[in-house]
Parts: C-alpha cells; structure tokens; sequence
C-alpha cells in the first residue's frame, strides 16, 4: 500500500515586509509608504484591502524611516522628502491626479513622472532579459531601476506573494503596487535602495570563481577523466564540472516520451558515478549536472518508486509522476528524494534548464522563479543537513532574481554579433541589480570554426562574471584551446589561468557586491553618470574596484593586423595591466591590440591582488603565494577579504581582511597584519609587489615587522607589462610588510620608437610607406607637428588612430 505524503520541509526564506507605520501616509483606497528619501511605494486598492506580504521582489519594507513632510490640502496630498515632490488628488491613480518629481538638476530630461505616462521611456537605462537563447546580436531588455531622466518605476502589482509559512501565493492584478524611484543620477545610491528592499546578492562560494568546463556531448566516465588530465598537463585550471545532460538516460521507450528529462545515471556512460565524482573532488573540481524537470518522473527511473511513495502513489502503478512546481507536496519530495540522493553521491549544484517558460497549473506561477527560489535556498543545506553557501545555475525570472545566482543566459549564437552584445548585456544586468551571469563563453551553436572569435571570447570571458567554456552536441564544435591553431591557443590558455589569479580579487568583488551592492561587472555610467561620454562606450564596464575593461569584440583590421575598440577613459593617469602603455584619461580614444590582448586598465594607486602562481591548478583554494600589481601615480588601498566559504558571507566571523595601501608621496607600499581569522589562509605566505612602470633600482628596502629583509628584486616575467617585481617569502599572515621606494616615484618612460616599429612591422602596408611614415613619427620634431604630418599623409583611418594611440600615450 501506498504511504501518506510526507509533510513539506520546503524551507523559509527570512522577510520584513511590513513597513513602519510611521512612513505611511494612506487614504481609503490608497497608500504611500516613504521607504527611503527616493523610494516610494504606491498603492491603490479599490477595496481598501493592502498588500503586506513579502514579493518575489519585495522581501524587506520595514526600513529606517525617512525625513519627509506631509501636505494634506484641500484637493491634493504633497509628500516631499530630500528627493522627490509627490503630488496626489486622492482619486484613483490618472496621469492628471499622481504625479512625483525628481528633486534637484537632473540634467536636460523631463523629471517629473506621471502615472500611466509612457513618455520619455527611452531614458531608462534598461536592465536585463529572460535569456539570449537563438538570439543572434542584440535583444531587448526589460527596464531597470537607472534613468537618465531621475526616475524609474517598478511595477509590483503581479509578482508572486510569499507566505508565512515559506509558500507562494499568487496575484490577481487588480490592485495598483508601484515602486518609484527618484534618485536622480544618484545610481549606487538607488542600487543600494533596490537591495534595500529585494534583499542583498548572496556571496557565492568561492569556487564559482575560477573556469568552469561545459559541454553538450556524451562523455563515459574515463573519456571526461582523461579531459581532466589533459587540462591540467596543458597548465589550464578548472573550479567547476558542467555535465551536461547525457550524464542520464536520454533514450527512453516512446510510452514514457522525451528524454529530455532524467534523474537516472547512463551506467554505460558512468559505471560507478559515485567513484567519478569522488575523483572529480579529488581533483578539484565541484560538480553540477543539467536538469530539465518539465517531464516529471517516469516510471523507469531509480528513484521512482521512493518518489511515489512520497507522494502517496502506488510505485506498482508506473503512473507518470507528473513535474508540478505548485504542488508543495510534490516540489518537497522534488528535493527530498531525486536531489537529496544525487547530492549524497557527490553533485554540488544544479543546472536548471528548459523552465524558461512563465506559465505553470496555477496562473500567475512561474515555473522558473519557483525553481531558482527553492533550488537556491535548498542548497544551502546539505543532505545531511549541514549548512553550505548556496548555488544553483538558472535562467532570469525577474526582479529580485539577483538572490538566486548564478544566472545561465541561455543558448547563444556564435557570431561576431552575439560577442558585441555580450559585455553590454552583462553590464546593464547591473541596473536591475543582476550582477552574476554565466555566458556560454565562445558561443553555444551554429557560427563557424573561427580562431580568432573563439579567443576574444574567452578573453571576454576572463572578465565577466563567470567564465563558462560552452559549446553544442556537435563533434566539431569544441572550446579546449588546442582544439584551435598554435596562436590562438597559447592566448586562450594565457587567459584562463589569468582568470584562475584574478580570483582573490574576485572574491573580494564578490563580497563587495553583496556588502555594497556593487555588481563585478558595471556600466561606465554608474561611476561617471554626468559624462555623456559614458553612455557613448555600452562595450566598455568597470570590473571590480580597480579595473576598466574595454574588450574586443569585431574582427582585426586586415591592413593593421590589431584589433580596435573606442574607448573612453574618464581624468587621470591609466595604465594597461596587461601591456604596460600609459594613458592620461579624460579623453575618448580608440585602443588597439593585437591578438594575445584586449585592453585591461588601472587607474593610478590601483591595487589588484592576484594567485601568484602563473599556472595554478584546480579549484579556488587560498594560495600560499599573492602577487600585488600596484599602479604608482597617486595614493591606492584596498583590503583583501578571504573567507572559510562557511554562512553568507555577511557574518564577520570566518572572515579574514589584509589592508594594503600605497602612499605615492612617500612611496611605500604596506601589507597590514591580517585581521580576523588567522585559520583561514596559510600561516605563512610569499608576497610578490609589481611596481607597474618603476626601474629596479627604484627599491631602497623592504622589512617585515619593521626589520629589514632580504628579498629578490628585479624585472617582471617577459611577456608581462613592464614592472619593478619583489618577493619577499615566509611571512607570517599577522606580520607587517613594508616595501620602500623612492619618494614619488614615476614610471620608466615608454620606448615609443620600439613601439611604433613594431606597429608598422605588423601591419599589411607598403614597405615605402613603412618607412616614411616611421621617419616622421620619430622626427625631432614637437609632437604635435609629427601628428599633423600623419594627419596630412591620408594613411588608412585604422592604421592613423593606431599610431596616434601610441604616440598619445602618455602625453
């Protein structure tokens, strides 16, 4: 006989949805809750009924009241705070009766919105998309939180509602719940204002970090561990294991329909799928396998008479268990039985495919925000129900889906086209407060074998959120960088265990988007939102703290052999991390580089701590060697922040912080103590300090604890931009480093002969004109005459703004 269902475990996630009755000013049908100076909830109920549940986006309502004052006249409400002016007559909302201006210049836009007006729309700045599947370049984006104009609206009124009891409820649309929002070109300040109240981004745990391996192909256990091993031979590190759906069986019998969806492991593929995951542990590697559970469970699967006695069905039956992602009973068994059984044999997380679809047996449920929702929060605990920083793997849902990374963006085309629209993509999934999504790097399907496309990718790839290699169920359609020419593969696999270094500041990023509310990967506007110039470069993103990316994203030019960009660098003094050359900012420009680079930027005092290893291994361990590129120019700090991957991340303890700082005046560069817990990082470590752009001797002393020290002084590794490089091994982590310098130290002028020879040696140009040209650029001659003479001689437009490049730099 069949037993009972089991009770729902689904789990609870934490709300403060009821507002402060001292924020709230409401009328019979109507309700205003001041939530910050510039966030505004209005609500307008024709029953007086009011909503004050907790929403898909709405977690948190109950914030420190704000300073405003209230109007109550005759025929209109005012309500004014440091930020907006709310005008209301009472009535049901009307484009005439509500309106609320943006307080303060707001440049040359109309600041003033009005109920129902659609006007003046094209000033948002947009947020994010469901997917890019089969799409081909460019998509449209729903609207985000930023505005050029001041103001933007988020309507609330037909989001899912959350119970008590950890639940979902959903609405009928009939009542009127808007989030206004009046920040003017404050944009972190109306980030901070989204988080406020949708809840902050989770810290992810640290492995998600480095490269993650995926592709659409049948692999058996041996031919995926002798990928591995080939990887690690080859010097390319991997943190996560993608498999994807082969890893069950697809070829069912027809009665029981697609084998789209499975939870039953391919034994002539996996023999022994625990002892597989286990070597991938071992070497490494977290493991995440693809799922598609629209079809439910068959009855040829494993686990389908334990899931049918959980759900009270007879296992003799071989009913279909049909997928319903609002039937509690059934998602708790979802998780209980099929998951909780994988997970014990090694799996990690979950890729949630196929659920991209907004419609469920219950209007108003969508299938796929009640998947990312559960999944997220069932894996932060582990079968054995031992806490673990959660993850899973998913398509976008909606506002408020920054809680449940990291995002899959779905099936992308490879074409030059779909790489240009990449980093703006990602970029502006910021403005929506999506900071975590996962491309397939390279491309998913159709496009054409091209060497050159494949590399920027990855190099793209290697500052995007997450590096994800990706690629279709075709023989021939693979992403292993020797599966490309020489070239190409040297500077793919320079570029992946680039990645691999980049994690301590990732992570920190990491914790600094869920602290901050700052996205890895922002829009050049969110940190210049005055300069027009800023909205002209929607390629160009902010990565971390201490990084300006502007990648490559069209094809070389054939006569120059470089690939170009148009960039904008905002005042002050730049440098590129990966090739040295020196800008002075406040200026648009197009950069070139050729093939093994893409420009990579720092601003004077930067300080970018990175892996010292140049080839790490697998995972994402904290390493016994940190290497700091600092930027000499002007004053720098930063505090790396490393933790034992345990809680949220929010909790201080588990968290250790090293403050590092450079002082341009002085010219010393210091490494505070470690504060925090010590048992998390090596108890001693290698420090390595590159000095972008100083000589060797620029070095006076370097001492620990205030002795001094020996330490190896010289030259960077060739093939790296030019710097000064110490090391100093051993140290204690709550010891004192202290690199001495010179007293405002300036880097080593550039060698810009060399340079511009290089430049015309490369390109596919007359030899004649070779030399001419080279003959002017090296004259005696005042800059500006040289650039005249290049102006006048009518060369190809990509090889003047190359040359221009290089002799402007520095300038």
């Amino acid at each position: 006989m069949p037993r009972p269902p089991a009770v729902s475990t689904l789990p609870v996630l934490p709300t403060r949805p009821v507002v402060d009755p001292a924020a709230v000013v409401r009328g019979e049908t109507w309700r205003i809750s001041v939530l910050t100076d510039g966030l505004l909830r209005l609500e307008y109920a024709a029953d007086g009924v009011f909503e004050d549940r907790a929403s898909t986006f709405a977690l948190n309502r109950d914030l420190p009241v704000p300073e405003f004052t209230v109007v109550d006249g005759p025929t209109h409400l005012e309500i004014r705070t440091a930020r907006a002016h709310l005008t209301y007559d009472r009535g049901p909302f009307s484009t005439s009766g509500l309106s609320v201006q943006v307080r303060g210049n707001v440049s040359n836009y109309h600041s003033v919105w009005r109920f129902g007006e659609i006007a003046h729309d094209d000033a948002n700045l947009g947020g994010t998309a469901r997917t890019l599947d089969n799409v081909d370049g460019a998509v449209a984006l729903e609207p985000g939180v930023l505005s050029r104009n001041g103001y933007a609206v988020l309507d609330d009124s037909r989001s899912l509602l959350l119970t008590d009891d950890g639940w979902v409820t959903p609405r009928d649309g009939s009542r009127t719940d808007l989030y206004v929002f009046t920040h003017g070109r404050d944009f972190d300040e109306a980030l901070r204002d989204f988080h406020a109240v949708s809840g902050p981004t989770p810290v992810l745990p640290r492995f998600a970090l480095g490269n993650w391996w995926s592709r659409y192909h049948r692999y058996t256990a041996d031919s995926y561990r002798a990928l591995i091993e080939r990887f690690a031979a080859e010097g390319v590190p991997f943190s996560v294991s993608v498999i994807d759906m082969d890893w069950h069986l697809v070829d069912v019998e027809e009665k029981y329909g697609s084998g789209w969806t499975g939870y039953t492991w391919n034994r002539d593929l996996f023999p022994d799928p625990d002892a597989f995951l286990t070597w991938l542990h071992e070497h490494g590697l977290r493991v995440t396998l693809n799922v598609h559970p629209a079809d439910g469970v068959r009855a040829y699967e494993e686990l389908y008479p334990e899931m049918a006695r959980a759900l009270g069905r007879d296992p003799e039956s071989g009913d279909p268990l049909a997928f319903d992602v609002t039937d509690r009973e059934f998602l708790a068994a979802y998780f209980d039985v099929l998951h909780a059984e994988l997970e014990r044999g090694g799996v990690d997380f979950w890729w949630l495919d196929w659920q991209s679809g907004p419609h469920s047996r219950v209007a108003g449920i969508d299938p796929l925000w009640m998947l990312n929702h559960f999944h997220f929060l069932d894996n932060a605990t582990t079968p054995d129900g031992k806490p673990r920083r959660p993850l899973t793997f998913s398509r976008y849902a909606g506002p408020g889906s920054h809680r449940y990374p990291v995002g899959f963006s779905g099936d992308s085309i490879v074409t030059w086209a779909s790489l240009e629209f990449q980093p703006e993509f990602t970029a502006t999934a910021a403005n929506i407060g999506y900071g975590w999504w996962s491309h397939d790097i390279g491309g998913h399907m159709m496009g054409v074998k091209d060497d050159e496309l494949a590399t920027r990718w990855v190099q793209l790839g290697t500052f995007s959120p997450i590096l994800r290699l990706h690629s279709a169920s075709n023989p021939f359609a693979t992403k292993e960088p020797w599966s490309f020419g020489t070239a190409a593969a040297a500077v793919m696999t320079d570029f992946l265990r680039l990645r691999h270094r980049l994690v301590p500041y990732l992570h920190t990023m990491n914790h600094r988007a869920a602290r901050e509310s700052l996205a890895l990967v922002r829009p050049m506007y969110h940190s210049h939102p005055e300069a027009p110039e800023a909205y002209r470069v929607p390629t160009q993103f902010t990565f971390g703290s201490e990084l300006v990316v502007a990648p490559i994203t069209a094809p070389i030019e054939r006569e120059l052999q470089l690939g170009s960009v148009r960039a904008w660098l905002p005042a002050g003094e730049w440098v590129d991390v990966l090739t040295g050359l020196r800008y002075t900012g406040g200026r648009e420009i197009v950069l070139h580089r050729d093939l093994t680079s893409i420009p990579a930027l720092a601003p004077a005092g930067a300080i970018l701590p990175l892996d010292g290893r140049d080839i790490p291994g697998n995972g994402t361990e904290h390493p016994g060697h940190l290497e700091l590129l600092v930027v000499p120019g002007a004053d720098g700090a930063f505090t790396l922040i490393e933790d034992d991957g345990a809680g949220d991340g929010l909790d201080p303890a588990g968290i250790a912080r090293t403050a590092i700082t450079w002082n341009q005046q002085t010219g010393v560069l210091e490494i505070a103590a470690l504060v925090g817990d010590a048992a998390i990082v090596p108890a001693a470590r290698t420090w390595s300090v590159a000095l972008l752009g100083l000589a060797p001797d620029a070095v006076s002393r370097v001492l620990v604890d205030g002795e001094p020290v020996d330490a190896a002084v010289g030259p960077a590794t060739p093939g790296t931009a030019a710097r000064l490089a110490v090391t100093v091994a051993d140290v204690p982590a709550t010891s004192v480093v202290r690199v001495e310098t010179s007293a405002d130290p300036r880097p080593v002028p550039a060698d810009v002969p060399t340079l511009l020879f290089a430049l015309l040696d490369r390109a596919h140009v007359g030899y004649d004109l070779k030399r001419e040209l080279y003959g002017i650029l090296t004259a005696d001659e005042p800059l500006t005459v040289r650039l005249s003479h290049l102006q006048a001689r009518q060369v190809p437009r990509g090889l003047e703004t190359a040359l221009s490049e290089i002799l402007l730099a520095q300038v």
